[in-house]
């Protein structure tokens, strides 16, 4: 017997930073949508723990202990006494190191494929505070469609949204180290007094009403200048895909995948056409969100 999750990836319409804590974290104000690049996790019984992964970047993916796939199986056996003996296999499409949290969304989808594979019976709130130990976007990954994510990012609010939004996501040549970028992120705010984050409530109503065009006079990623300082090509890829057509473009996260909001699939279609021929970045996807989280789709 097997069990298959399908995982979101996600895109960070909002990503509000504070000053460092004394803990080494950030507090965030991280508004979340789920969008449409799916990667699946398979957990099957086996005679010890083991990683496999298949797809775009593949040999990028930690196979070991370190893999959050991985440790979310450790982390729900320890907590119900049993040897997680299994094999994940992840097929991956989201973007590996590009902001769009695919590490997360496989911790998040073994977490869900071990607890129906070993029938556990781990309530929501159990899996959600799994996921919370495991990292800032796990829990996220989890639930999906559009949330506000506060402490660490960890902590979050489900949000209303009246329509689907379009994106096209540049994917960069090569990747960003989260934790870099945050280190540059306070390298440039020294100095400098860094308000509380806040969500933006133009940016909430926008989602709400399902507007793109007033979704796109809101979107915010504080780490961005941090992201492009250390990638400068980045800017080139934003700025091709402004020219393109596209109502807003920011950084994905922490980077160093690019989005790009479009009024429907067809200005979608023009602008991710204009970015692959732009020279600019490695490759284009275009995906709609709202997206439902974790998913268990064999099994």
């Amino acid at each position: 017997m097997s069990v298959t999750v399908r995982v979101p990836a996600k895109v960070n319409v909002q990503l509000a930073v504070g000053a460092a804590r004394a803990d080494g974290f950030h507090d965030l104000a991280n508004v979340f949508l789920a969008v449409g690049l799916y990667d699946e996790v398979t957990v099957a019984p086996a005679g010890e723990l083991r990683v496999t992964c298949e797809g775009p970047d593949a040999d990028q993916v930690p196979l070991d202990r370190t893999n959050l796939a991985a440790r979310a199986a450790l982390a729900l056996a320890e907590r119900r006494g049993i040897e997680a003996a299994v094999h994940i296999h992840i097929a991956k499409d989201i973007p590996v190191a590009g902001g769009m949290a695919g590490g997360s969304a496989d911790g998040a989808g073994a977490l869900l494929a071990c607890d129906a594979l070993w029938k556990t019976g781990a309530s929501r709130a159990e899996l959600l505070s799994i996921c919370a130990e495991l990292g800032s976007d796990v829990p996220f990954s989890l639930v999906g469609g559009a949330a506000l994510g506060t402490g660490r990012g960890e902590r979050l609010t489900a949000l209303e949204v009246g329509g689907s939004f379009h994106w096209v996501f540049a994917m960069a040549g090569r990747g960003l180290s989260t934790p870099a970028v945050f280190r540059e992120f306070d390298r440039l705010a020294q100095g400098r007094d860094i308000p509380e984050p806040v969500a933006s409530q133009p940016l909430l109503d926008a989602l709400a009403k399902g507007d793109p065009d007033a979704l796109a006079a809101a979107v915010s990623n504080d780490l961005q200048p941090a992201a492009i300082s250390l990638f400068p090509e980045l800017a080139d890829t934003l700025a091709a895909g402004r020219t393109a057509g596209a109502l807003a473009a920011l950084v994905s996260g922490s980077g160093p995948t690019t989005a790009f909001l479009a009024r429907d699939p067809e200005s979608a279609a023009k602008v991710a056409e204009a970015l692959r021929s732009s020279g600019t970045c490695a490759t284009v996807r275009t995906a709609a969100g709202p997206a439902p989280g974790a998913t268990v789709v064999k099994g």
